[in-house]
């Protein structure tokens, strides 16, 4: 009885402190869905949490970064919400592909079509998956400030900036961090990297088949030996059968 105290005193504990600690993570967010390498292209998510009991998550606004404008950017339907796309003069047109570009989308703002039954339910989130590009390549990170509000009317401002050094902000924005920039092939080194490439996938594929041939090999010789079991176990089974007929 003292152990199973004990045990549910610690439960009880430790979900006090995963409840109590889950707001300092659980905040909107964006990731790329695989590369989001400089100078390409990427479909990234935001991704909006619900951190309320008795509210639902109604609208998302992101802004998109004013120092590196990107020249495409393409919101998903998202089922259920509304989109509103916002697009501002450059003061510096952009080059997309020979074309010269003198605008781009600065703000996207989600809306739940039924804003008392819709939107995000507490305990659950919802992805908003964006194609952009191209992405800068003088940018290690691209902060996307957003605004989350919910059913109630509270707005809450992720848009904190991570200082160097210090503690994760209580209201962090959304961060995409940018890899390294890929060649015309998909690989991330130059041509000596990318022969090297080939010569390790040829190798790792003859040795696959090595390995496959061994393997095939083996597992014929023990079919084979399998079979033969059986026929002996048959076999000693009709003698056994033959000598007791004899004996009686």
């Amino acid at each position: 009885m003292k152990a199973t105290r004990i045990a549910a005193a610690l439960a009880a504990a430790g979900a006090s402190v995963l409840f109590l600690s889950s707001p300092s993570f659980a905040h909107v967010s964006v990731q790329p869905e695989g590369a989001a390498a400089k100078g390409g292209y990427a479909t990234v998510a935001f991704k909006v949490p619900n951190e309320r009991d008795d509210a639902s998550t109604t609208k998302l606004e992101v802004n998109f970064p004013a120092d590196h404008p990107l020249a495409s950017v393409m919101p998903q339907p998202v089922q259920g919400w509304d989109v509103e796309v916002t697009r501002s003069k450059l003061d510096k047109p952009l080059d997309l592909h020979g074309r010269k570009v003198d605008e781009a989308i600065t703000k996207i703002v989600w809306t739940a079509e039924d804003e008392k039954e819709g939107g995000i339910r507490p305990g659950f989130f919802q992805k908003f998956p964006v194609s952009v590009g191209p992405l800068p390549e003088d940018a290690d990170e691209l902060v996307f400030k957003s605004l989350q509000t919910y059913s109630n009317g509270e707005v809450v401002r992720w848009i904190e900036l991570q200082e160097e050094g210090q503690e994760e902000p209580e209201s962090p924005a959304p961060v995409l961090q940018l890899s390294a920039a890929e060649d015309g092939h998909g690989h991330g080194k130059g041509a000596q990297g990318s022969a090297s490439s080939d010569e390790d996938g040829e190798k790792a594929h003859d040795d696959d088949h090595d390995e496959t041939g061994a393997a095939g090999t083996t597992d014929t010789a023990a079919r084979v030996l399998g079979v033969v079991g059986i026929v002996i176990g048959v076999a000693g089974v009709a003698f056994g059968v033959l000598a007791r007929r004899r004996t009686a």
